[in-house]
């Protein structure tokens, strides 16, 4: 099935970061992102900072993923 996406040949993502303090996915890559971790920021795009990025990549290391098993 993922070949027949149009996100076929890429890797699926490990970490969505979402932003302007929204709590739903809106449907984005709902196949792809099965197993990603996501994360929802309370600011837009252009005020994501590195202290945001390095606090989402910092958690997102800390969690052990175990891909639905």
């Amino acid at each position: 099935m993922s070949n027949s996406l149009w996100t076929s040949g890429m890797p699926d993502p490990d970490l969505i970061i979402r932003t302007s303090g929204r709590t739903r996915i809106s449907n984005f890559l709902l196949y792809q992102a099965a197993y990603a971790e996501w994360k929802f920021l309370d600011c837009y795009w252009p005020e994501i900072t590195e202290k945001h990025l390095q606090d989402v990549f910092t958690e997102f290391h800390a969690v052990t993923r175990n891909f639905g098993k």
